[in-house]
């Protein structure tokens, strides 16, 4: 499940509100809050995967491993541009 931190740092990267993701993601603003709420609130698990499926058709990767947890854009594949 991609953390709060990484919703925030994909949103920065992309340019985009939290309406906009909102939007995109077809997700209620509160639950997208609650989702990048520094107190780790829980969403539901559709919830989570809708954002992450908004982010990855806008180009975005997210890093989860070991060592690294982050976001990258590739802009070659980005499909919802600004």
């Amino acid at each position: 499940m991609i953390t709060s931190h990484q919703t925030r740092a994909a949103r920065a990267l992309l340019g985009w509100t939290q309406e906009m993701l909102a939007d995109r993601a077809k997700v209620s603003l509160t639950a997208l809050k609650r989702m990048e709420s520094a107190n780790g609130l829980r969403v539901y698990e559709s919830t989570a995967d809708q954002v992450r499926r908004a982010f990855e058709a806008a180009g975005v990767f997210f890093i989860n491993s070991s060592l690294h947890i982050g976001v990258m854009v590739d802009e070659t594949r980005r499909e919802n541009r600004q």
